[in-house]
């Protein structure tokens, strides 16, 4: 697979803090003993999840955004190693499979490009290679009965998560045809026009490659809805949306009862579980915002979601890693809610 790093066991062990008479996640996660042979062992693996990182920036600095989303795997993944394993949460259920590596991409930019105009087509240039790279790990993942996990990076990798959930789960026989709904916790649509790729987009280009059916998004902040994409959103049966104002200012429906109606509005089919972190008071993103949904209220949606909804895969993104972890704690917290209430399923 092009740009991506395969975890070993030393790999994982080396970031564990392992601990006498303690067990830690880390200590039981599946991985890819051989490389090569990482599709095959993907399907013989016994966990449901495949976890991996997408730790870039340049979708972000394409939609002229504050760098940073690259540092959120690693702080995540210290995190999540080292979480206890108990009868909640054993680390079994999981296979970690590495992190994509786009940095000699975002290097060659920014040693050629000789203005900040000329930077940011390269970076929206570079944002379809991402796409391709990201689209192809998930095609694999989904077709092999497995629920990809992605973490970090800019919003822009929703568009690899939905073509290649799309194409994965056609291929497993799972719909009629390589498309599928979202839901998104977001303060944003990332529906802007389709001007190149970057973080803002995602949504608008896979719908327009027919790889995005219903798509609803909750917790959206009326302050940053272009009017354009407004006119967008009503003029169209199979968009949704409930604002921020609307949950909590207007009080037209708790926050429960707008993600009970996002996973109604999608529920027909297989559908991707997005939350982006800039949803989240005071998280450190690339639009940090200081009003927005609590980190309970994000793990109710995750708790909700994966619950109640056909799940195809679940994508957290655009996080900043802070000195004291936090961020990355918060994501690992997440990851654990999303698969303790989905595996309860099965």
């Amino acid at each position: 697979m092009p740009y991506f790093k395969y975890y070993n066991k030393q790999d994982i062990l080396s970031i564990t803090h392992v601990r006498r008479f303690e067990t830690k996640c880390g200590e039981l996660l599946d991985y890819a003993t051989d490389a090569t042979l990482w599709q095959k062992e993907i399907e013989n693996s016994a966990a449901d999840y495949v976890l991996f990182g997408i730790p870039e920036d340049i979708g972000v600095l394409a939609n002229y955004g504050k760098p940073g989303a690259h540092t959120l795997w690693s702080q995540f993944l210290h995190s999540f190693c080292n979480i206890q394993s108990n009868d909640f949460f054993e680390g079994t259920e999981v296979m970690l499979l590495g992190h994509f590596d786009f940095d000699e991409v975002k290097q060659i930019i920014l040693d050629n490009g000789s203005n900040a105009e000329e930077k940011i087509l390269a970076y929206r240039h570079a944002v379809h290679i991402i796409d391709e790279a990201v689209s192809e790990l998930v095609k694999v993942i989904t077709s092999k009965g497995k629920i990809p996990i992605a973490i970090g990076g800019g919003h822009n990798n929703a568009y690899g998560m939905l073509k290649g959930a799309a194409k994965g789960l056609h291929k497993l026989g799972k719909v009629p045809l390589p498309q599928i709904n979202c839901i998104n916790v977001d303060a944003h649509t990332d529906y802007r026009p389709a001007e190149g790729r970057h973080s803002g987009n995602a949504f608008r280009y896979a719908e327009e490659d027919g790889f995005l059916g219903k798509y609803c998004v909750i917790g959206l902040h009326e302050n940053y809805i272009p009017q354009n994409v407004w006119n967008d959103f009503v003029n169209n049966a199979f968009m949704d949306l409930i604002t921020y104002e609307d949950i909590y200012i207007h009080e037209k429906r708790n926050f429960i009862q707008a993600i009970a109606h996002a996973v109604n509005f999608t529920d027909e089919t297989y559908t991707g579980i997005e939350l982006d972190l800039d949803a989240i008071a005071y998280t450190p993103t690339s639009a940090t915002t200081s009003t927005g949904i609590s980190t309970l209220h994000a793990r109710q949606y995750i708790n909700f979601a994966a619950r109640d909804a056909t799940c195809a895969y679940l994508h957290i993104c655009e996080g900043i890693g802070t000195p004291d972890g936090t961020t990355g704690k918060l994501v690992s917290t997440l990851v654990t809610d999303f698969i303790k209430s989905h595996s309860e399923l099965e």
